[in-house]
């Protein structure tokens, strides 16, 4: 194929639209090339469609006369197996060569640079570009756009786009996709308001865009109706797909039922995704004979896949034994048949069985592993989860390093998880959004404010720093380092807050105390139109206790159960008792606690306790103490605190009964400790402890600054406070 530009003087690249005509002809060239140099061509595209790269790179090597048709069909069979720094490498060399680039050329380079992250590179390419004229060309600039949307920012793609969208029409749908890719739904749905030609693609990827989100998914299903009543196009079974998956999600059983319906209408009711698809959401919705009809009613070769997906919907509902009955009556089990399975019995506790099951697998592979990676953790099995781990060294990806680290957070030993981040980054292993929430958990359970600085930072130069999921994490770790205001800063930077991200700053500033500024965020997050979860009441109850709130600390506990319809568990009532309980109102704490529905534990017993035991309610703390010896007879906090309330009202008699029963069970207090970070390091302390390396040295730090201040007198406060600043720092 060969080009000719004819190109106008102009003062930009950038601004010669209209003055440049393009000239395209397939005609032969005045010498064709010789025979054997298509035939070779073809080869080398044969064996590149494999994956034979060192048998097409031979070929291509020794051809005596390489076309740019040469070139460009070796180096899009690097770009096509991931080899982009050898497809990079021979584009350099095809330009030193003077071989003309042309629009395939440009294409499978700027694809190269997308895929690779190479801006610079890419930039260099455009640059050549801007002098060919070949950007107008459909397949080149999709590729520049595509390259700039990945490598340098929606908003170079912008540009890109606004230059040359009215001669190319297949950028409208890329720059949607891009919009929908980084979340940027505002912007996605006035772009496609302005589309000159609204395709089934353009639909679908803006409806699978607003179902990705949390709260997006009533918007998402209003527009598959929007499309269904333009009349524009018919969805395809993409479309139909992800609307399935999105009433499930809603649990909207009639709709789904309807959206069935025109799947069999348009003949997709076979199609395998769809299949699927439609047995997990009649799961999902509680209407497993429907599921099992869809299972039955599937052809044979695709029925293995859709009971998959049968087994992996009865195991979210937590109905494990259906799906075993599913799954032991398949004939053939594939790989994801036993991994669903193993799952399915470690979420119902039945680790022997996962284990069991993992054993009889003819062949494992890394799924199953990394699935028992995290069986063997939750059962405390750590050493065999160790041992897994070090199985798979060579194809381990980036979930094996996150199981393996949530494995050992689940087993308290954070530290080691700490360490294997360390590992996983000198081995250049590539990160996911759960690395970072997994290891955030892990320095807010070690309160490790330092750790978690120097992780920020790192994830700072990834592109999760405004993921929901991550800034939620984010948002836990500042707030239990109290560092409240980098903990507001962290929610401030996530895209789209979704409830658990707002959870997790209430919870902050409730956890720290300031119960008002709780409250606030509440209805400043219902404003925002976000729908609370039982976690959320949870959080905002114990912020109303906090702060003293009494009665609007009830008006939200019914207000959870009437208006948000979440049915309130031992936390929330453990919470209720507890604000009662602060307020002074000890009896009606204890009427509460009678008329739950639900049987209360040590817990809420501890709560109203400890409230007696503040406001002096002997009666009322005999009773609670009671309840809480006859659910765990050697609960030391129980005796104590009564002791203690029997010695405020002199009654000393019963307080040495209670003594002395403490002594018949020879029973003793934890003991209490603290800790500090110091040097990425946390060093933990207890009375009268000597394990510290430098226990000796600390002693006597300690005994010579009381002293010093014991000297001074209490009235020199302004000497005694730059001493202690001294010690502190």
């Amino acid at each position: 194929m060969t080009l000719f530009l004819r190109l106008h003087p102009v003062s930009s690249p950038w601004k010669r639209k209209a003055k440049i005509q393009l000239f395209t002809t397939l005609s032969q060239a005045s010498e064709p090339y010789p025979p054997h140099v298509i035939s070779t061509n073809i080869s080398i595209a044969h064996c590149s469609k494999i994956g034979k790269l060192k048998e097409a790179r031979h070929m291509f090597d020794e051809m005596p006369i390489k076309t740019v048709s040469s070139w460009n069909t070796i180096i899009s069979g690097y770009s096509q197996w991931g080899s982009y720094t050898e497809a990079l490498t021979l584009v350099s060399v095809m330009h030193r060569s003077c071989v003309k680039l042309n629009e395939i050329s440009f294409s499978a380079v700027l694809s190269a640079c997308a895929r690779s992250e190479s801006l610079f590179l890419g930039k260099q390419v455009h640059s050549l570009l801007s002098k060919s004229g070949h950007e107008r060309f459909d397949l080149v600039g999709s590729a520049l756009l595509y390259f700039y949307v990945r490598c340098s920012g929606i908003r170079e793609g912008e540009q890109v786009f606004e230059e040359l969208c009215d001669e190319n029409h297949a950028l409208w749908s890329l720059m949607l996709a891009g919009y929908v890719q980084r979340e940027m739904m505002g912007d996605a749905m006035e772009l496609f308001n302005k589309m000159p030609v609204r395709d089934v693609v353009a639909w679908t990827t803006l409806i699978s865009g607003y179902a990705k989100r949390e709260d997006g998914c009533e918007r998402a299903l209003d527009l598959f109706g929007s499309m269904r009543r333009s009349s524009e196009v018919l969805p395809n079974e993409f479309t139909l797909d992800c609307v399935i998956r999105i009433c499930a999600r809603l649990k909207v059983l009639y709709v789904g039922k309807a959206v069935h319906g025109l799947c069999i209408k348009d003949g997709f009711d076979f199609d395998n995704s769809i299949g699927g698809a439609l047995a997990e959401f009649y799961c999902v919705c509680d209407a497993v004979d429907d599921a099992k009809r869809v299972y039955d009613s599937i052809s044979a070769e695709a029925c293995l896949n859709v009971a998959n997906s049968l087994i992996g919907g009865l195991i979210s509902v937590g109905r494990v034994k259906e799906a075993e009955l599913i799954f032991n009556g398949l004939k053939e089990k594939t790989l994801i048949s036993y991994n669903l399975m193993i799952k399915g019995y470690a979420m119902s506790g039945e680790f022997q069985n996962s284990k069991k099951l993992f054993e009889r697998m003819s062949v494992k592979h890394l799924t199953s592993l990394n699935t028992m990676i995290s069986v063997f953790s939750k059962n405390g099995e750590l050493n065999e989860a160790v041992k897994l781990f070090d199985k798979a060294k060579g194809e381990r990806n980036c979930v094996t390093w996150n199981s393996m680290m949530s494995g050992y957070i689940h087993n308290g030993q954070h530290n080691e998880a700490l360490k294997l981040y360390v590992t996983m980054r000198r081995l250049s292993v590539v990160y996911s959004r759960s690395t970072f929430s997994v290891l955030f958990r892990a320095c807010a359970c070690l309160c490790s404010f330092r750790q978690g600085q120097l992780l920020h930072a790192h994830l700072a130069k990834t592109p999760y720093h405004a993921n929901v999921y991550v800034g939620t994490a984010l948002v836990d770790f500042y707030s239990k380092c109290g560092r409240l205001d980098d903990a507001q800063r962290s929610f401030a930077s996530i895209f789209s807050p979704n409830v658990a991200a707002w959870t997790a700053l209430i919870n902050g500033y409730a956890y720290h105390g300031r119960g008002s500024e709780a409250i606030s965020l509440f209805h400043s997050m219902l404003d925002q139109g976000v729908v609370p979860n039982a976690a959320t009441f949870v959080a905002v109850l114990s912020a109303c206790s906090h702060a003293g709130l009494v009665d609007e600390g009830l008006e939200i506990f019914h207000l959870m159960q009437i208006s948000y319809r979440v049915t309130p568990t031992i936390e929330h009532y453990t919470c209720v008792v507890d604000l009662l309980g602060r307020s002074g109102r000890v009896k009606e704490a204890e009427e509460f606690i009678i008329k739950m529905p639900i049987e209360a534990d040590g817990v809420i017993w501890g709560a109203l306790l400890n409230a007696s035991s503040f406001w002096n309610d002997v009666e009322v703390g005999e009773r609670a103490a009671e309840k809480l010896i006859s659910l765990d007879p050697n609960s030391i906090s129980a005796l104590v605190i009564l002791s203690n309330m029997y010695a405020v009202r002199g009654r000393w008699g019963k307080k040495t009964k209670i003594r002395k029963r403490l002594k018949s069970l020879e029973l003793r207090k934890d003991q209490g400790c603290s800790w500090i970070e110091l040097n990425n390091n946390i060093h933990l302390f207890s009375v009268e402890d000597k394990t510290h390396p430098y226990s000796d040295v600390i002693y006597k730090t300690v005994e010579h600054i009381t002293s010093t201040i014991n000297s001074i007198g209490p009235f020199n406060y302004h000497y005694r406070s730059n001493v202690e600043q001294t010690w502190e720092r």
